[in-house]
């Protein structure tokens, strides 16, 4: 059972819950006292230094970042003026791994990943090492601490550390020594009572909680804090597997209340002083309330295209004519192509529906006590001779080592098993995609549309439902049948975990406080500086290259992952991609945009702008805007835009190409607005409905002087058939952001403090 509270509540003792509305006149009254009392409150105010409890200045205690976006955030800071990492920053080569696809490409990332920590001082986790979560855990996250990665599924919430994923531009300012802003947050109780029942593992009750608070957005932009005896009937091994997929539910960050089993993990991983004690104060109020009774909890399927979409499998297997319906008619929502028909049914064989393919991977799936059990369940049996197959990949190699000395990996291999080395790239379609019109099941983060690597613009379609490594292993045993763990009827005790980090004692460069300046930085040729960014002018006139109106907007939409990697450190190569798999036609409008404005700037403006500029003066108080005085730039238009990854590269590819702004309803994550501000584009919201269509022009005077007033109600133009009033707002920035966007990025806005303090 899942339950939501529709009041704040007050937690007593760490075990009653009373309701807002049934609160007594004198536990009311200590409302204010009471907020203090949770665990997130504590962490927050400690790495806070605006002084100001509901505005946060945070700094963090270390960052981390992958392949896929730690060249850029390099390049961004050098191009700020880097001249040592001054807090531990670790590097991982988990994304990139394969440098089979680009030529040299990834592997002379991962040079300028060692190099860079060589000069600047950080640590380098090389390829197939380990995903950056597990090392992160492993050896970094620490009760009462902050980490801050450029990876949306930078979650340690479950060693007692409060971790959040934003864009490269926020951990560029940690590198600075400036702070991550935000308003307090509110605080969302997750208690957990009772204990799962056998086979049900932590990807089950993570696709409970996010089916039961992704779609109504009840934990959005909010921190997840663990609380209720459930916490102490979890192992920590276990807790990481429910707490990393917090991500999915779109909250801010998450953290849990310790106990003992989190001082032994530690321990166990040679740590025992990051140990600290944290739970709620005897009265805590919370914004609201989960309330999970795990003992309630069944094995769970998230269906095609969301973690969100979870059912029970035995709900799926009672009503699956009604269930696959929904799903087709989704598919054909997001895909629009009637020629590619996504059909469930193909798979459904003797009233059961059939699997291509199993794949338990990364920082969800990949962990010690998932792939043991998995082991388990294969043991002796056979994963069959025809198109099944199954994958696995170790989170780390010190996972790997302990799989091998207790004979899991033996085990799995006997079965049919194939076992990986610790890589993400079945989380985002970069490894093991399955065959067109296939569908796979995974224990892994995500299965939005295209995750599994598959590409729709070329007439591809598969699809990945998501599932516990336990139902993933019993599926596996049943010739790809979706199958139940929970139905299994077993009972299994995970062996004891023991840590050997010899391999990274061997392998992973410990940099941090040993940066040498005179070490050079190797550039391979695909790596390539920002481009030239203008600054904001006083007026803006935008032209609308791309309209969306999808409920959601993933970013894989906004930027595709997956072949697009092997570009990540060229700016203007991976700007080719640009929502290539959602409108294909976007990078031609906006390099025409692009190349309209070049030539204007140049006195050779075409005709289409000179006309439009003229119809800007026919509007009343615009009589006397110039020409010099505006700047055209391209803008997208998305209902809610930027739900999933943290990549900062949704936001720098549209930059890149001359985007000044978007146009939502609302935005999807902090961390994707973030990224929008930290890039110079205006994150505008919509004051109604939008009164424009694709190729419309829109004139916003006066842009500068908007930043100054309360920017909820900021006037622009439609210029379409006839010239139409529009409102836009801009929610709350703080004088930071405001003087980036008007620098027109984070890297010119550095440019110009460091500008100011030489003279």
């Amino acid at each position: 059972m899942v339950k939501l509270y529709d009041s704040g509540v007050y937690l007593l003792g760490g075990t009653q819950i009373v309701p807002e509305g049934e609160a007594p006149e004198e536990l009311a009254a200590a409302k204010a006292q009471a907020k203090k009392g949770t665990i997130s409150y504590g962490i927050l105010q400690a790495h806070n230094h605006s002084g100001d409890a509901e505005n946060l200045k945070i700094k963090f205690d270390a960052i981390t970042s992958h392949d896929l976006t730690y060249v850029g955030i390099i390049q961004t800071a050098r191009a700020s003026g880097l001249e040592k990492f001054p807090l531990p920053y670790v590097l991982t080569c988990c994304h990139n791994s394969l440098c089979a696809v680009g030529g040299t490409i990834n592997e002379d990332d991962h040079v300028f990943g060692l190099t860079a920590c060589k000069k600047y001082g950080g640590i380098y986790l090389p390829p197939h090492m380990g995903v950056i979560h597990q090392y992160m855990r492993e050896a970094m996250a620490g009760c009462g601490k902050m980490i801050l990665g450029s990876d949306s599924h930078t979650r340690y919430g479950a060693l007692g550390n409060m971790a959040v994923g934003e864009g490269g531009g926020e951990l560029v300012k940690q590198i600075l020594e400036q702070t991550w802003d935000a308003a307090y947050p509110e605080v969302i109780a997750v208690y957990l009572d009772g204990k799962p029942r056998p086979g049900v593992g932590p990807q089950d009750v993570a696709i409970a909680l996010v089916t039961a608070v992704f779609k109504n957005g009840y934990v959005k932009n909010k921190v997840l804090e663990f609380v209720g005896p459930g916490v102490s009937a979890l192992p920590t091994d276990y807790r990481n597997g429910v707490d990393v997929m917090t991500t999915e539910t779109t909250c801010l960050s998450s953290v849990w209340r310790t106990d003992e089993d989190t001082r032994a993990w530690l321990t166990e991983h040679g740590r025992p002083e990051e140990y600290k004690e944290l739970n709620p104060a005897g009265t805590a109020y919370y914004d609201g309330c989960v309330y999970i009774n795990l003992s309630t909890i069944h094995s769970m399927i998230a269906l095609p295209f969301h973690p969100s979409n979870g059912y029970e499998i035995r709900e799926l297997n009672a009503n699956m004519d009604d269930i696959l319906h929904l799903v087709e008619e989704d598919a054909k929502k997001l895909i629009k192509r009637p020629e590619l028909h996504l059909n469930l049914w193909e798979k459904v064989h003797d009233g059961a529906l059939y699997a291509d393919q199993g794949t338990i991977a990364g920082c969800a799936g990949g962990t010690y006590s998932n792939i043991m059990e998995a082991a388990y369940l294969l043991d002796g049996k056979s994963t069959g001779t025809g198109e099944f197959a199954l994958g696995v990949y170790p989170s780390s190699q010190a996972v790997m080592l302990e799989l091998l000395r207790k004979g899991a990996l033996e085990k799995l291999i006997a079965a049919g098993a194939t076992i990986r080395t610790a890589f993400c790239g079945p989380c985002f379609g970069a490894g093991d995609t399955p065959a067109h019109g296939g569908l796979s099941v995974r224990h892994a983060t995500r299965n939005f549309p295209n995750r599994e690597g598959s590409k729709p613009g070329n007439g591809q379609i598969a699809s990945v439902a998501l599932m516990d490594a336990r139902s993933v292993a019993a599926t596996a045993a049943n010739g790809g049948r979706i199958t139940a763990a929970d139905e299994l009827g077993y009972e299994y005790t995970c062996p004891e975990y023991h840590y050997d980090p010899t391999a990274y004692e061997h392998r992973v460069y410990q940099g941090f406080g040993k940066g040498d300046a005179k070490e050079p930085l190797v550039c391979g040729p695909n790596i390539k500086d920002w481009p030239e960014l203008p600054a904001l002018n006083e007026h803006m006139l935008l032209k609308v290259c791309a309209y969306i109106t999808d409920p959601v907007t993933t970013t894989d939409e906004l930027i595709p992952s997956g072949e697009t990697g092997s570009f990540r450190s060229n700016p203007m190569g991976l700007a080719e991609f640009t929502l290539s798999r959602r409108v294909p036609e976007y990078v031609g409008k906006a390099k025409a945009v692009m190349a309209g404005e070049k030539a204007r700037k140049a006195g050779q403006c075409p005709a289409e702008v000179a006309a439009v500029l003229e119809r800007v003066r026919q509007i009343p108080g615009c009589e006397y805007v110039q020409d010099g005085e505006v700047d055209l730039s391209s803008t997208i238009y998305a209902v809610k835009p930027g739900d999933g990854s943290a990549r900062e590269q949704a936001a720098s590819c549209q930059r890149v190409l001359l985007g000044g702004a978007n146009l939502v309803k609302e935005y999807a994550t902090k961390r994707y607005r973030s990224n929008l501000i930290n890039w110079g584009m205006v994150p505008f919201v919509l004051n109604g409905e939008p009164d424009f269509e694709d190729g419309d022009y829109i004139f916003v005077p006066g842009i500068r002087a908007a930043l100054e007033g309360d920017m909820s109600s900021i006037p622009a133009y439609v210029l379409g058939d006839t010239v139409r009033p529009l409102s836009l707002s801009i929610s709350a920035l703080t004088e930071e952001e405001k003087e980036i966007l008007r620098c027109g990025s984070l890297i010119n806005y550095n440019r110009k403090l460091k500008g100011a303090a030489e003279k």
